[in-house]
């Protein structure tokens, strides 16, 4: 009712309060009506839903972004961890290479040294074996010289000498060779030290780019995950003062509502007050009993008849799809735009409910909802899950609420699932379940 209206009624009741005591004379018959409270007009109404809503829209939109971006950051601190196991691969391997590269050098060094004594040992063979043959030219003893024969005194005497001579130069000669042989196998193993240690000194050269690349990778990682988190610190922020926004704004929804309530009450008993005078002055006039009239009943909390008109209105709506941020106490809506999931349904261009919508449509002639899981839990008195009962409210979301369903008694509840689904009776899922439900009816 418009503020116009309510002053209109009021003039209606002046006059016709002035009427009646002047036909019956009885100005104290009835009990008095209070002046009547304020009365918000439909617009200021309209108005202050449409805020709550935009807010509320404004929220769920900040709240998909907020989950991106902790998904976001979560990524990115998995991938600080794996460059920081990385990194640590790349010391590891820095180490071994370097301690790979210290033995190949020291196997350098002592096959070096090896190959060097040895050459050494054949220099000082060979020079013994030239004195022996030199020895042996200027005393006419060579192998094969006649003049190491003469003298002899006998044939017995000249094959001993003969011997002899054999003896000490295949005996030279032997020795020569086996030097000769293990200086060519020592040099074997000084040039594969060589080339052993060449390696080693590349798979160390590896090995340290390796670990400055992966000290880079692992600091621009680091600095990712930094800035992630603090544009989520922003996001959370945002959503806070935005939520808090919503809350305003609900809270000044909720009292112009209270308003409008209180002067229905208020219109309610000036008029029950009014055709009291009138039955009154109409039997004082027929000279009749003036018995009073029974009172209207008190006000009671909703009966059983609710509850089933609540759960009624929302199995109407079943098959119905999903649109986020769709739904109102008149149907299904439009849903809006999230940035995310919902956009890649097309949501926006769907008349649908979400989740909250379907219960602000369900309580529509019960209870005024804001458009937000979130607070909808907080919306009417908590029941601990094992005493829930046909009409509560369940809600899922231990760690933050993020979905609302309606119960419907048996283990059964009523839900708009996700985008993609259509509104459904499923049983309840207990996981995740927060362990009160909200019951606005009784």
């Amino acid at each position: 009712m418009t503020r116009g209206g309510a002053a209109g009624v009021r003039r209606a009741f002046a006059i016709g309060a002035v009427s009646l005591v002047a036909l019956l004379g009885l100005a104290g018959t009835g009990a008095a009506v209070p002046p009547p409270p304020p009365n918000p007009s439909d617009s200021e109404l309209e108005a202050g839903r449409e805020a709550a809503d935009a807010k509320a829209g404004e929220v769920g939109q900040l709240t998909n972004r907020l989950a991106e971006a902790q998904s976001r950051l979560a990524a990115l601190q998995a991938e600080v961890e794996l460059k920081m196991e990385q990194a640590n691969k790349a010391r590891v391997d820095l180490q071994s290479a370097r301690a790979a590269a210290d033995q190949a050098e020291a196997d350098a060094a002592a096959a070096r040294a090896e190959a060097d004594a040895a050459a050494g040992a054949i220099e000082a063979a060979r020079a013994d074996l030239d004195r022996f043959v030199a020895g042996s030219y200027r005393q006419g003893s060579t192998i094969g010289s006649i003049g190491a024969y003469l003298g002899a005194e006998s044939p017995d005497d000249l094959l001993a000498r003969a011997q002899l001579l054999e003896a000490v130069s295949s005996s030279e000669l032997d020795a020569l060779e086996d030097m000769q042989r293990a200086q060519i196998e020592k040099s074997n193993k000084d040039a594969a030290a060589r080339k052993a240690l060449e390696l080693a000194e590349q798979r160390r050269a590896e090995a340290e780019q390796a670990k400055t690349a992966a000290e880079q990778a692992q600091a621009a990682a680091i600095q990712a995950q930094q800035g992630q988190a603090a544009r989520t610190s922003e996001l959370e922020a945002e959503k806070s003062r935005v939520e808090q926004q919503l809350y305003e704004a609900q809270s000044r929804v909720d009292g112009l509502e209270g308003q409008r309530a209180r002067y229905e009450d208020w219109l309610a008993q000036k008029e029950a007050e009014e055709a009291e005078r009138a039955r009154q002055a109409a039997l004082a006039a027929s000279g009749g009993s003036s018995a009073p009239a029974p009172s209207a009943p008190a006000s009671s909390a909703p009966s059983s008849a609710s509850v089933e008109s609540v759960i009624a209105r929302a199995m109407s709506q079943l098959g119905v799809q999903y649109a986020w941020g769709g739904g109102n106490a008149s149907g299904p809506t439009y849903g809006i735009r999230d940035g995310g999931v919902a956009d890649a349904h097309g949501d926006y261009a769907k008349i649908g409910f979400d989740c909250s919508g379907l219960m602000i449509y369900a309580f529509a002639g019960v209870q005024a909802l804001p458009h937000y899981s979130g607070y909808q839990y907080h919306a009417g008195r908590k029941v601990p899950l094992s005493q829930a009962r046909r009409g509560d409210m369940l809600f899922w979301g231990n760690g933050g609420i993020h979905h609302v369903a309606l119960y419907l008694g048996n283990g059964q509840m009523i839900e708009a699932p996700y985008s993609g689904g259509y509104v459904r009776v499923v049983p309840v899922r207990y996981g995740d379940i927060v362990p009160y439900a909200t019951r606005l009816i009784g």
